[in-house]
């Protein structure tokens, strides 16, 4: 998709590029009906103006974006204060935008960054996106981009995350030492490469304890509560119902435990849990409960840093400067016996 610019618009016009650009600026030396067939003819080809060429890139704004779903989720929250660091100590200030998980939204906060002044941007995508043009579109404005957590595919730019393959299989694996059968993959999205490497460590360690596997056995949920709660609800009344639970997600901890509570069922007597989360009160749930917990902080500090080296040095190599940074369990009562001690595994 060709990008827009004054020039094209010109050419379209049949006019001078001195004049679009005025009429863009809506300034006094151009007529209004003049300002009015160019801002109609922008409007037709989905103009936007370009603040990061070089010509206008040449004072920073010392501001960069953090496109985050949410903040009440610990890990963005823990996130942000890893970016925060990094930014207040190079003098730059950071805006966060939160898409609530709607792709709509993202893509709308996208395109408020492509006509602001913002010099990087930092993002985790929503749990709604499965395509990705509005991404491709900002990238190839030269804005430098750093994905941290929830990474967008086939644009060549930097990555921070974790092991979420081992980290699953570990977690999945740990389950089964605990005598786990039966157990749940409960998610989001299924189209989020995080949820699809968590699912995948989770197969792979029920084929290699020959412990059978159908697609009923992964459970997707949504950015609801409610409908949450009443999908496990479902789930753990039936008669066959699961006797461990992998949650890939930390908002679903609490509908686990609602709903636990609610049908009378043991944690982690009938059924044992294991869940993606950086919950401070995790340790204080009753029973507290076993997670997968990721260097949040670390993965915010790391991905402002390398946007940071880009801003200085530019976008050029920005893919090679991915990393991976490993997550650890901490086993608590939710899988273990109660009394038992906690225990920190590197994953």
């Amino acid at each position: 998709m060709q990008t827009v610019t004054i020039k094209i618009l010109a050419e379209k016009l049949k006019l001078s590029r001195s004049t679009v650009s005025k009429a863009l600026s809506d300034s006094h030396e151009i007529s209004q009906d003049t300002k009015n067939r160019v801002l109609a003819m922008a409007a037709k080809l989905d103009y936007a103006p370009n603040p990061y060429a070089s010509s206008l890139r040449k004072k920073s704004s010392k501001t960069i974006a953090v496109v985050i779903p949410e903040v009440a989720d610990s890990f963005f929250a823990q996130a942000i204060n890893g970016i925060e660091a990094v930014a207040q100590d190079k003098g730059y200030h950071v805006l966060i935008y939160l898409t609530h998980e709607s792709f709509l939204r993202e893509k709308a906060i996208v395109k408020d960054i492509q006509n602001g002044r913002i010099d990087g941007v930092l993002m985790s995508l929503s749990s709604e996106t499965t395509s990705f043009a509005h991404l491709h579109a900002l990238a190839k404005k030269g804005l430098p981009i750093v994905f941290f957590d929830r990474v967008c595919p086939g644009i060549p730019t930097a990555t921070v995350t974790t092991n979420d393959y081992a980290a699953s299989y570990r977690a999945t694996q740990h389950l089964i030492d605990c005598g786990c059968k039966k157990i749940v993959f409960l998610a989001i999205s299924k189209s989020l490469l995080i949820t699809g490497e968590r699912l995948r460590g989770y197969q792979q360690a029920l084929t290699d304890n020959a412990l059978p596997f159908t697609p009923a056995d992964i459970l997707v949920c949504k950015n609801d509560m409610a409908h949450n709660n009443s999908l496990i609800t479902k789930l753990l009344a039936k008669p066959n119902r699961p006797d461990g639970l992998l949650s890939s997600v930390e908002k679903l901890a609490t509908s686990i435990y609602t709903v636990c509570n609610q049908l009378h069922l043991s944690i982690p007597g009938q059924l044992k849990v294991v869940c993606f989360s950086n919950l401070q009160t995790a340790p204080l749930l009753q029973p507290p409960l076993t997670t997968v917990t990721q260097p949040a902080f670390a993965m915010g500090n790391t991905a402002a840093t390398i946007l940071f080296k880009a801003l200085k040095k530019g976008t050029i190599g920005l893919k090679n400067d991915s990393e991976v940074i490993p997550s650890i369990m901490m086993v608590r009562n939710s899988t273990e016996a109660i009394g038992t001690p906690f225990t920190e595994v590197a994953l």
